[in-house]
């Protein structure tokens, strides 16, 4: 089988699939930056850094790199046009749209029937101090595209939120304004492979946040039969076959589904649970290709 990932050539990510591919597979780095498109008569051609997309059984998106707007799209448009082509594109382009839009994707869990936290997003600083208010003077300004807890700042200060509301503004962008849930120090990562869940606690003393990348404590964690189903529920409502959920247990009792990630990591769920997550997501890019 032939994987084209796109990503960065130095990932960690590219390096662990060839590791887990070893011989039985060819995994294949090209860039999003060299992403093009060839419209011919004879349909769409998607090519990176001299590699057709089309010839390949699966592509992995591994990144969002960033770019102006219309680029993104483009770049969206490209996977869009190779998905209609048949190949396989893990995760789907529209997926991986509704994931990296935070509104767009706690709107979905919300209507899928999720709990989610109160969220206002705003784009002037009247608005966002009412905001601030309405949920309690304590709330997480997040940027609407962003992974890794980046960005990401708690704001319990009326002056300080202002600063930080009126900086944003400047820059151009949306405010992403949502209630702090009190909680434990911890939240749970899932990872869905296809029909396979992977979960780890992650809990960490020092930092309000929880992520991995920030020092967060990571265990493996048993999934109860409500809580796959909650994972699961927030995959379909984004439409991702593999991805990462962030559920998050609050102090009331209330379980909070927080973000799904496509693009989601593996390593310290690997080092967590001592599974060899690569051979997995090779696995499931496999038997997908091979029901298609």
């Amino acid at each position: 089988m032939r994987i084209a990932v796109l990503g960065s050539p130095r990932s960690f990510y590219l390096a662990d699939l060839r590791r887990a591919a070893r011989d039985r597979h060819e995994v294949v780095s090209v860039p999003f930056r060299e992403l093009s498109c060839r419209v011919t008569p004879q349909g769409a051609r998607v090519l990176s850094a001299g590699v057709c997309l089309n010839d390949a059984d699966a592509v992995l998106v591994r990144t969002m790199a960033p770019g102006s707007l219309e680029q993104v799209v483009f770049r969206m448009d490209a996977l869009a046009a190779l998905e209609s082509a048949g190949t396989l594109v893990v995760n789907p382009p529209r997926a991986i749209e509704a994931a990296v839009d935070k509104q767009l994707a706690t709107l979905r869990l919300q209507a899928a029937g999720l709990t989610v936290p109160r969220t206002i997003v705003c784009q002037t600083v009247d608005d966002a101090m009412e905001a601030f208010s309405l949920l309690g003077g304590d709330v997480v300004l997040k940027p609407i595209f962003g992974s890794e807890g980046r960005g990401i700042m708690r704001l319990t200060d009326p002056d300080l939120a202002r600063r930080a509301f009126r900086l944003l503004i400047d820059l151009g962008a949306a405010l992403y304004v949502q209630e702090f849930v009190p909680h434990r120090g911890y939240d749970l990562r899932i990872l869905q492979i296809g029909e396979k869940l992977l979960a780890m606690k992650r809990q960490s003393e020092s930092d309000w946040r929880t992520n991995a990348s920030r020092g967060a404590v990571c265990e493996p964690f048993d999934l109860s039969p409500e809580l796959a189903d909650i994972a699961r529920r927030s995959t379909d409502a984004i439409g991702a076959p593999l991805a990462g959920v962030d559920l998050l247990p609050a102090l009331d009792g209330r379980l909070y589904a927080l973000e799904v990630n496509a693009v989601p990591g593996w390593k310290a769920l690997a080092a967590a649970l001592r599974i060899d997550v690569a051979a997995l997501v090779l696995e499931f890019l496999q038997a997908t290709v091979a029901r298609r």
